[in-house]
């Protein structure tokens, strides 16, 4: 278990020092903890002067009654849990709605078909080839207008499960390069010639997976749900955060998620569907009956539809785990408590946010009457930054720490 301790110091600057490498028996939260804290006192440090604490997402660590965290915030109260920013959203995302079995199929077979169209230089050459075709006729056609930058001919792109935004690059790839794809893997099945019974076996079960309704409602729905939280991804990425932007765009993002769960549905099925439409995709009936070796429904003799079976078992829960997702990371508590600190770098300070700040979440770290105290400090404070030089150049938090010890 690595340690890293982040403090401030007596000139005020924010200091981040990795303090030690412990082993543990097992990751039980228990284990953690009682190394953690026997760690701390052995360098003399006071753990009730522990005001946060960050950890990736494990539930061991992220755990709302058994976590670690939950175990710290015990005797810390004011050790509130932050999930670490710098996790990648994405891949956490992708690995939630593998959780639905559909999705995580869709992920191998999308890997699979990749790897058989781009096994080879001549077959992407050809891959290319099929587009400049596709292109040059729907330029003829007038569907897609010409000019400077428009229409390039691109390639697939593969996922990773260690690159940050690789999965939704991957999926609009493949939707932009769809009928590119489809005639690459029917041209190395009606290649006897210069191909393998293995090469041909494999295209084969590529091109009827590409072309099955239901890869092809699943490639775009994680193309929407991915692209709704791409945004927010990067944000997230960059090396000097801006909190108060990073939970406005939380809030959009869950907010967008959900409409997109309550109200898309339509729109997402007719949208689609014109994509059946263009590529002479055989869709299902969706009032028949939805039957599968692996869907089993919880009564015997409960039938279910097509409808049913994308809207709620895919549709819906799919959605669902991305935003069950997001909360668990992004909590109300912490987005306040992230929002309130925010505040005390704006160009005025807002006395109001501050006051709560202190009220609700460090309510012993002041007496009554330091409390009663600090609105009017506050007022003074904000009459005085704009005149001083010092105080009015804060842009962030480690900004003010620094020039509050120097003034």
């Amino acid at each position: 278990m690595a340690i890293v301790l982040r403090f401030v110091d007596a000139k005020g600057m924010i200091q981040e020092r990795f303090l030690d490498l412990v082993h543990v028996t097992d990751t039980l939260s228990a284990t953690l903890k009682t190394s953690l804290w026997k760690q701390l006192s052995h360098y003399q440090l006071d753990v009730k002067k522990i005001r946060g604490q960050g950890y990736d997402g494990a539930s061991n660590m992220r755990g709302e009654w058994n976590g670690l965290q939950a175990l710290v915030r015990y005797e810390c109260p004011y050790a509130y849990y932050v999930h670490c920013f710098a996790h990648r959203l994405q891949l956490a995302l992708v690995c939630a709605s593998r959780e639905v079995i559909p999705i995580h199929k869709f992920f191998n077979k999308l890997v699979f078909r990749i790897n058989v169209v781009c096994a080879s230089s001549k077959c992407h050459d050809e891959l290319q080839k099929a587009k400049a075709e596709e292109i040059k006729t729907l330029l003829e056609m007038g569907e897609i207008k010409s000019g400077s930058g428009l229409n390039q001919v691109g390639t697939l792109r593969r996922a990773g499960d260690t690159r940050w935004g690789s999965h939704f690059n991957s999926v609009c790839s493949l939707i932009d390069m769809f009928g590119a794809t489809r005639a690459v893997l029917q041209g190395i099945v009606e290649d006897l010639s210069h191909t393998t019974f293995s090469q041909r076996g494999d295209a084969d079960t590529a091109c009827d997976h590409l072309e099955s309704f239901e890869f092809v409602f699943i490639l775009h729905l994680m193309k929407e749900v991915l692209g709704k939280t791409e945004t927010l991804s990067q944000a997230l990425q960059k090396k000097s955060q801006d909190i108060l932007n990073a939970m406005e765009l939380v809030s959009s993002t869950k907010a967008n998620l959900n409409e997109f769960r309550n109200n898309g549905w339509e729109t997402f099925l007719s949208k689609i569907t014109s994509f059946y439409v263009k590529y002479v995709i055989q869709m299902s009936d969706m009032k028949g009956l939805y039957t599968s070796t692996r869907y089993r429904p919880r009564k015997p003799d409960l039938r279910v539809t097509f409808e049913h079976y994308y809207r709620v078992d895919l549709f819906t829960s799919t959605l669902d785990k991305q935003l069950e997702e997001l909360n668990s990371r992004f909590d109300e508590n912490a987005m306040e408590l992230l929002t309130l600190s925010s505040s005390l770098v704006s160009k005025e300070i807002d006395v109001d946010k501050i006051c709560l700040l202190v009220k609700k979440y460090y309510p012993e770290d002041f007496t009554e009457q330091e409390i009663t105290l600090l609105q009017f400090q506050l007022q003074n404070f904000n009459f005085e930054m704009p005149t001083n030089t010092i105080l009015s150049g804060v842009s962030s938090i480690a900004d003010l720490c620094k020039s509050l010890v120097e003034t």
